[in-house]
């Protein structure tokens, strides 16, 4: 049996240019720079703006993303779709490319638990890598958790970030025990809670790896209090700023060419104030300005 997956694993931005089309240079860099960084694994998901993409750049991210980590570190691909022949299809094409893992969150829209636990199991039996279940937006609970993934071969990895995070994972530590390997989510805002209660991996954002990287080992080490020193000087204070700042600090270091969103591109402009602490943050921490 592997090894399971545990550690840091960065959900990746999507680069963009002036055209609006796919930056594949800036993207190589951020998997360079996370990987250098010390992170065990990344990850593809909705932070990817996948949901921005067609079908065939989402394809084209994944195989970028699997080419320049050329096996270093482990890859997650989120592979979630309305439908489950869909989910099977881009499952079954990231396994192709050499996905590690896939990622799926269960079915939206008041899915009863026999129909949720159908469609992971149709998914498991059509691949050969393993599953994380995605438990956020429609939260399964530990029980129900437990009861998929005892019927579905592959699904042997949770990712929890339905609120309230930190005791959602407990309850998923707790039913998955011996079977479900489970991480935190929220782009590892918890992270120091989820780690008390027993989870095995975090799913930060990819701006700050070496902070996350530096707290993972500390912690993993045995010294909470330096853990705790890390997250409060190197991350809480830009989670504080709150808004998708994430592109920006990425720009200011120098891994990506630009900090565009894709259009309809989201409101990141901060106010006048908030810009001014993202300022001073970014020169606490030595992240210079473009």
């Amino acid at each position: 049996m592997a090894t399971p997956m545990r550690g840091v694993f960065p959900i990746l931005i999507t680069p963009f240019d002036g055209q609006d089309q796919i930056d594949e240079d800036s993207l190589r860099s951020v998997v360079d720079y996370n990987i250098d960084a010390g992170v065990h694994g990344l990850g593809i998901a909705f932070a990817t703006e996948i949901p921005k993409l067609t079908e065939a750049e989402r394809l084209r991210v994944a195989e970028v993303v699997i080419d320049q980590s050329r096996s270093r570190v482990p890859v997650v691909v989120n592979t979630g779709a309305p439908s489950t022949s869909a989910t099977v299809l881009y499952s079954r094409q990231a396994q192709d490319l050499g996905a590690d893992a896939v990622m799926c969150t269960p079915p939206a829209g008041g899915v009863s638990e026999s129909e949720t636990r159908r469609y992971f199991k149709s998914l498991s039996d059509a691949l050969r890598i393993p599953i994380f279940l995605q438990e956020a937006g429609e939260a399964v609970g530990g029980p129900v958790m437990r009861r998929i993934a005892e019927e579905s071969e592959h699904l042997r990895y949770a990712k929890v970030e339905s609120s309230p995070t930190p005791q959602k994972v407990e309850e998923a530590v707790k039913y998955g025990e011996g079977l479900v390997t489970v991480f935190g989510g929220a782009s590892g805002t918890h992270l120091l809670e989820e780690l008390r209660r027993g989870s095995q991996g975090t799913m930060p954002w990819p701006s700050l790896p070496h902070a996350f990287v530096k707290v993972w080992d500390q912690w993993q080490g045995g010294d909470v209090e330096a853990a705790r020193q890390v997250w409060e000087q190197e991350i809480h204070p830009v989670l504080r700023i709150g808004g998708l700042v994430h592109k920006e600090i990425l720009h200011r270091q120098g891994v990506i060419e630009s900090p565009r969103f894709r259009s309809p591109a989201p409101t990141t402009a901060l106010d006048e104030i908030t810009q001014r602490e993202f300022d001073e943050v970014c020169e606490c921490l030595g992240i210079g300005r473009p």
